[in-house]
């Protein structure tokens, strides 16, 4: 189903805050931001992964559809079209961002598609991934992360990575707290901090 809305700005018109969606952004001061552009029952566990490897001393975002049961589309902006002011202000002061996305299992419930134009990075979180039991590969892939506007890519540095992880390993990570502090330590052995 394709997207509702092309920008934040027309999806603020039509849907309102603190009833079909919030945001979340903790300015930690950090070189890198964790960010969650369709956390909440958009993604379902996107936020909580994202907060998860943000920890207490990385900057995080989050927009978060609140309403259970809603289309994907209904409040999904794609990556190179996101364009929250409060997300992109973040940025601006952040060197690098992270940004994990959800994705349907397709064939490969457990395999982390990994893109963004910091190929340094996505090579490091590769082998911590792999490292700690996770699959991860960023080729054959269907979400590159390659454009020049993607979300991930908007930082200081105008390289950053996305994590697409599948609807199951999502599931997987939130419901058991072991997984997902192993899942976010390997992501932070990777990070520039």
């Amino acid at each position: 189903m394709p997207d509702r809305y092309a920008s934040f700005a027309e999806l603020a018109r039509h849907e309102r805050d603190g009833v079909d969606y919030a945001i979340v952004c903790e300015d930690r001061k950090s070189p890198v931001a964790v960010i969650a552009p369709h956390g909440g029952y958009i993604e379902p566990g996107t936020t909580e992964i994202a907060r998860a490897i943000a920890g207490d001393d990385l900057s995080v975002y989050s927009f978060i559809g609140l309403r259970p049961g809603r289309p994907h589309g209904d409040l999904h902006i794609t990556s190179r079209l996101f364009d929250e002011p409060r997300c992109f202000a973040l940025l601006a002061r952040s060197e690098v961002a992270v940004a994990i996305h959800g994705r349907a299992d397709i064939d490969d419930p457990l395999l982390v598609y990994l893109g963004g134009l910091d190929t340094a990075l996505r090579d490091r979180l590769r082998e911590t991934l792999t490292a700690a039991g996770f699959e991860a590969r960023h080729d054959a892939q269907r979400y590159p992360g390659l454009h020049a506007m993607n979300v991930c890519n908007r930082g200081r540095s105008g390289r950053g990575v996305q994590l697409e992880l599948p609807r199951s390993l999502r599931r997987h990570l939130t419901a058991d707290p072991a997984c997902l502090r192993l899942f976010s330590d390997s992501v932070r052995a990777a990070l520039p901090v």
